[in-house]
């Protein structure tokens, strides 16, 4: 059985902050202590001056995600990859339930395209866009023995995703009293597609129009509504990239009330803010994601509600299209919308700087403590998403999954030094303090500086429980 120690590292959880060794074998932490004793067979890595991480937890990508004609242009072998460089080793990407097959089957289909090609651990979420009582048979199956215990619905996209308040009322019931998680897109998706054909009637055909018919308005309006269907379903709620104080504090007053609400955001709406939409430029396409960038006033109440607690998690919504045509071969990505922003695939990268950017621009500048750091990128997406205490945390009994980070480095950014398949970043010449050295999955050495020793197929399938944050 093999086994390898980690010596002298800094070593920081959710909770706790000491010097130790770190013992792996069998895939698990076997010990912590100072100065354990080991035989000769056991492989050593000094982490002098290093922190010892939990593998980071990132609860939304999109690997391979159809999206209307296009699909993403990250694999799940390269979004991967791209994601244990960034030191996260454990991912929870979406099954998508179409017209053509039931929940059961968009689940069968992801796993079929991921098990050969994943490099780290992953779960699934399943997306559900129809309900009657099938799907909800389904859905209870999913969650007993297939190990999916989230399901995600859509306010948004009316024809293509979204659902109905009936529908989403229905899964919260349900799914909520089986201990399950419902993520909620929360936008007024038919009020939304009639702003949208108003400009682009009006002639208004640039990207900075998908911020404009994108108000905030209407992500705070939509997240009242479903903190509302919650509150009357007696269940719990998650709402993804939350990007406005308008939809925040709709959480805050549900929070304090005692309603079990809970919430992301990304980094992206920490880093940019709305000022990047002020021109016509079609370069503005790489900021087209939904929600949008939101008002410096935004990321304020945001960074606030990070410390407080009335956000628990920062997830990437890692959604990857390309600007350039045909890079890779990928085709109808976001050229496609070149003369109609609404045909722009929403979306933008971020899975491999996660990590460091929000140690950046949290730690580094005092904003986030290293133990809320490791809270918002493992510990607590591991809880609420049925993970924890086999992910998101360094335990003895726990995954070794471990990052070495060198908090004193520095790195620049750029597109061609990252592993997406994206073409850019947003992040393309900012310098960031802070650098994963070394990622283990499961006690095994899969990034070592630059070098990758990982392979496809290695990462496994983790069937998750219930909710276990409150």
């Amino acid at each position: 059985m093999n086994a390898s120690v980690i010596r002298n590292g800094r070593v920081i959880t959710a909770s706790d902050d000491f010097t130790a060794d770190v013992l792996m074998q069998g895939g698990v932490v076997r010990a912590i202590g100072l100065q354990l004793e080991v035989g000769p067979e056991v492989a050593e890595f000094d982490a002098t001056g290093l922190y010892v991480l939990p593998g980071g937890v990132d609860t939304h990508v999109h690997m391979e995600n159809v999206i209307g004609p296009t699909i993403t242009c990250d694999t799940f072998a390269s979004g991967t990859r791209a994601a244990a460089f960034g030191g996260t080793t454990t991912v929870v990407d979406f099954a998508l339930q179409t017209a053509e097959d039931s929940v059961l089957g968009a689940i069968a289909r992801a796993q079929r395209s991921a098990e050969p090609q994943v490099n780290i651990d992953y779960s699934l979420h399943c997306i559900v866009t129809h309900v009657d009582k099938p799907v909800l048979a389904d859905v209870r199956h999913a969650m007993r023995h297939e190990g999916v215990s989230s399901f995600k619905m859509f306010m948004a996209y009316p024809g293509v995703m979204m659902a109905d308040d009936a529908a989403i009322f229905r899964m919260l019931r349900q799914v909520g009293a089986d201990g399950g998680m419902v993520a909620l897109h929360a936008e007024n998706g038919t009020v939304i597609d009639l702003l949208i054909q108003e400009a682009l009637e009006a002639g208004h055909t640039s990207p900075r129009y998908h911020a404009l018919t994108r108000p905030a308005l209407m992500e705070g309006e939509a997240t009242h509504r479903g903190i509302r269907l919650a509150e009357l379903a007696e269940a719990p709620i998650y709402f993804v990239h939350v990007s406005s104080n308008q939809a925040l504090k709709h959480i805050v007053a549900a929070r304090d009330e005692g309603i079990p609400v809970f919430a992301e955001t990304c980094p992206h709406y920490l880093l940019f803010d709305d000022a990047v939409y002020d021109n016509d430029d079609f370069e503005t396409a790489k900021y087209v994601m939904t929600p949008p960038l939101r008002k410096p006033e935004d990321q304020k109440h945001l960074w606030r509600a990070l410390r407080y607690d009335d956000l628990q998690v920062v997830a990437t919504d890692h959604c990857p299209f390309c600007m350039k045509e045909g890079h890779l071969g990928y085709r109808l990505q976001k050229q496609r919308g070149k003369d109609d922003f609404s045909l722009i695939p929403n979306g933008a990268p971020g899975i491999e700087t996660r990590m460091v950017s929000l140690f950046d621009i949290g730690v580094v500048q005092g904003r986030l403590s290293l133990n809320r750091f490791v809270q918002l990128t493992a510990t607590t997406p591991a809880k609420l998403f049925g993970l924890f205490p086999k992910k998101g945390t360094i335990a003895v009994g726990s995954d070794a999954d471990i990052v070495l980070f060198d908090p004193d480095a520095t790195q620049t950014i750029h597109a061609h030094t990252l592993h997406s398949q994206c073409d850019y970043t947003l992040l393309e010449g900012h310098t960031l303090r802070g650098r994963v050295e070394k990622v283990f999955l499961r006690g095994q050495l899969i990034v070592d500086g630059p070098q990758w020793l990982g392979r496809e197929g290695m990462g496994r399938f983790v069937p998750r429980g219930t909710v276990q944050a409150f």
